[in-house]
């Protein structure tokens, strides 16, 4: 039976991230991740300035790939475990921490017969190590030095495994995530309407990077 749940996940899954490239890249300096802005129902554009990286603390953020009711509800869930971590511990959650939380409701949303439909890259920081987590919708949590998910992450892939490099800087690691985002813009129709870029480290926690500076990158 579970067999069967996970197939139908799988093809519900491919349906719903038809329209979405994210990417993350972590080095030495921080956690790069980008994503496109545009959301499709089918053939259809359903919006031009969508969001798909949400900050959950100050050092952790995450980009969403799949349904977006799903997305919204994992997020807001995230959100309200990190919160209730800082009341007990009196300190920020991890990132690993945070993937593990969220692996496990992923995992038992399946066996409860209502999975999330959901791809998402977990980044920020395990205490002064930046940290870079990829969940699929059964909950398996993968640590990666660079990920991409949605349909235009095929293309993207290519552009990472050309660029990345283990010593690049954080600077370097923007350029190539916006390049590699840009790839699929060009190659994939369910993405589009431009980049939005965020930035996680040690000393400036999470920035959302200007849409100037991002154009500047992509010219």
């Amino acid at each position: 039976m579970i067999v069967d749940i996970t197939e139908n996940v799988a093809q519900e899954l491919e349906r719903l991230t038809k329209g979405t490239t994210t990417v993350g890249i972590a080095t030495e300096e921080g956690v790069v991740l980008a994503a496109d802005k545009r959301a499709v129902m089918g053939n259809l554009i359903a919006g031009k300035d969508v969001r798909k990286i949400f900050k959950v603390t100050d050092h952790v953020g995450v980009t969403t790939a799949g349904s977006v009711a799903d997305a919204q509800k994992i997020v807001g869930l995230m959100r309200a475990e990190s919160r209730l971590y800082r009341l007990r511990h009196k300190r920020e959650i991890t990132a690993k921490a945070l993937a593990n939380v969220t692996s496990h409701v992923l995992h038992s949303s399946l066996k409860a017969f209502r999975p999330y439909l959901v791809q998402l890259i977990i980044g920020g920081y395990n205490v002064d190590e930046p940290a870079l987590y990829n969940l699929d919708p059964s909950g398996s949590v993968i640590e990666e030095k660079y990920t991409a998910t949605g349909s235009g992450s095929p293309v993207a892939y290519g552009v990472l495994e050309a660029g990345y490099d283990e010593d690049m800087s954080l600077e370097d690691a923007v350029e190539l995530a916006v390049q590699a985002v840009k790839s699929a813009l060009e190659r994939d129709t369910g993405t589009g309407e431009g980049i939005d870029v965020v930035t996680i480290t040690r000393d400036e926690g999470y920035r959302r990077l200007p849409e100037e500076e991002v154009e500047r990158i992509i010219r």
